[in-house]
């Protein structure tokens, strides 16, 4: 008999497990609240660019430092995070990298200068470097693998709207409140992701329960990793700014950035003594490296769109910030919609279907925008921008699934921080290649139709790369027959 109960109860466990129950559904709240305010905060400030400029009386080049600042210090924080949220456990870090980022914004708000803006951002930065792979690494461990990607759906939520919110949120603020505001309204939203972490989250077990650990802290691999990717970043940036790669501002980052990066390189796979911060032997694994080159793709794919469509708007239609911002959301919502749905169904149906389907709709509407002129009504750049935003949150999410379900419990930390990054890649060289594309094309119209026209082929590559994910997990057959209560049934 106590066959035939084990076998019983499989079934009811296993729908246990699957089940969001309310606790896991308030924690997944929680920490979107607390993620969607460095996704805010890293696009709203790029809409006051004139208004701070006009504010301190100095250039575009000066200005341009606060969200520069913002982006290179939440890429040199990444890598950190990784040893930290093991050293030091993810409430604490999580709690941590809130309270940097509300001081960060309240000190923002106060500036009284440039300088001192861009010192303030770079702390909102540091705060977000903690609170953005910390998202993913503190969701992917409280679903596990069986549910994880309907929770990275619902990340995929915050991930879709935010970049759109950020343009709309600062552009309603700018024209009904003073500039200050876009960084103080993070402040009481942090205070109350920060009280509402403190009930919420787990507390961090002790070392001798698989809790926080005196894990040794690979400081050559930071000073390597960190300044790397953020010289990459900060190449991208200055690329963009000067309208070329050849550029001396572009040139020299690029330079320290590679070479610090096969610094890198050279020393993770010679270390012995200690783990490296990021084992590259992850990339052995084929479903790994398949999950982050097609994130990597993604993001790039989609900055290069959310950053030539309110320019389109704006250049073709003369809408200003917050009505291009506005025309852009259709977008942030396809994706809103899409994440959650595709990546409940990957869950049961696997990834590659999934995936692939939303990969072919993404890059047929980024042909669409290729048809697209100035004297095109607004409504079938809003419904395209709908299907490619329906389009993209198709794949990530059963792609983010697909990496936490294969991705060993000790390495999910790792995991995160090489997504993390090489998104963040993605989407600065989007924006780098969008503003090359636009400043070399002949007119507005002939660089928007080569935006999108490079947006699909980098879709194709990433149809092209969905077969190397992993398959659908076949749970385990069992012999019903072998118990006895079973076969006389």
């Amino acid at each position: 008999m106590s066959s035939n109960s084990s076998s019983d109860s499989t079934p009811d466990s296993t729908e246990a497990e699957d089940r969001l129950d309310p606790r896991l559904l308030t924690l997944i709240a929680v920490v979107l609240l607390g993620g969607l305010l460095g996704i805010l905060n890293s696009t709203m400030a790029a809409v006051a660019t004139d208004t701070l400029a006009a504010t301190f009386d100095t250039s575009l080049d000066a200005v341009g430092w606060t969200s520069t600042g913002f982006l290179l210090a939440v890429t040199a924080t990444i890598p950190f995070t990784t040893w930290a949220v093991d050293r030091f456990g993810g409430r604490r870090l999580w709690l941590i990298g809130l309270a940097l980022f509300v001081a960060g914004s309240l000190a923002a708000g106060a500036a009284w200068n440039i300088g001192s803006l861009i010192a303030s951002r770079v702390l909102q930065g540091l705060g977000a470097g903690l609170l953005d792979p910390l998202v993913l690494i503190l969701l992917a461990r409280a679903a596990g693998p069986r549910r994880a990607g309907r929770v990275m759906g619902l990340m995929g939520v915050v991930l879709s709207l935010g970049p759109v919110l950020g343009p709309i949120a600062g552009g309603a603020i700018l024209e009904n409140l003073a500039w200050r505001w876009m960084f103080l309204l993070s402040v009481p939203v942090g205070l109350i992701a920060f009280v509402a972490a403190r009930y919420v989250l787990p507390v961090d077990p002790p070392p001798s329960e698989g809790g926080p650990a005196r894990v040794r802290l690979d400081v050559l691999g930071l000073a390597l990793l960190g300044p790397g990717f953020a010289a990459l970043v900060l190449a991208l940036s200055r690329t963009a700014d000067q309208g070329t790669i050849a550029a001396w501002q572009a040139l020299v980052p690029l330079a320290v950035g590679a070479a610090l990066l096969i610094g890198y390189a050279v020393h993770a796979l010679s270390i012995r003594s200690s783990p490296p911060l990021i084992d590259l032997r992850l990339f052995a694994g084929r479903g790994f490296t398949a999950s982050v080159l097609i994130m990597g793709l993604g993001g790039l794919a989609n900055f290069a769109a959310l950053f030539a469509l309110p320019l389109y708007y704006q250049q073709s239609h003369g809408h200003g910030v917050l009505a291009a911002g506005l025309l852009m959301a259709p977008a942030g919502l396809g994706g809103a919609i899409a994440m959650p749905l595709a990546g409940a169904l990957s869950d049961r149906l696997g990834t590659r279907g999934l995936a692939a389907g939303g990969a072919i709709v993404a890059a047929l509407s980024a042909l669409v925008f290729t048809r697209v002129g100035a004297d095109t009504t607004e409504l079938w750049p809003v419904l395209a921008a709908f299907t490619l935003g329906l389009g993209m949150g198709s794949f990530s999410a059963p792609t983010m699934g697909s990496l936490y379900r294969t991705l060993p419990g000790p390495m999910v930390a790792q995991g995160s921080s090489v997504l993390y990054m090489l998104n963040q890649l993605g989407a600065a060289l989007g924006v780098a290649l969008v503003t090359l594309i636009l400043q070399t094309a002949g007119d507005p119209i002939t660089g928007f139709h080569l935006i999108f026209g490079f947006a699909a082929a980098v879709l194709v590559v990433v149809l092209a790369a969905i077969p190397l994910l992993p398959g659908p997990e076949r749970p385990p057959v069992r012999n019903e027959l072998a118990t006895p209560e079973r076969a006389s049934r």
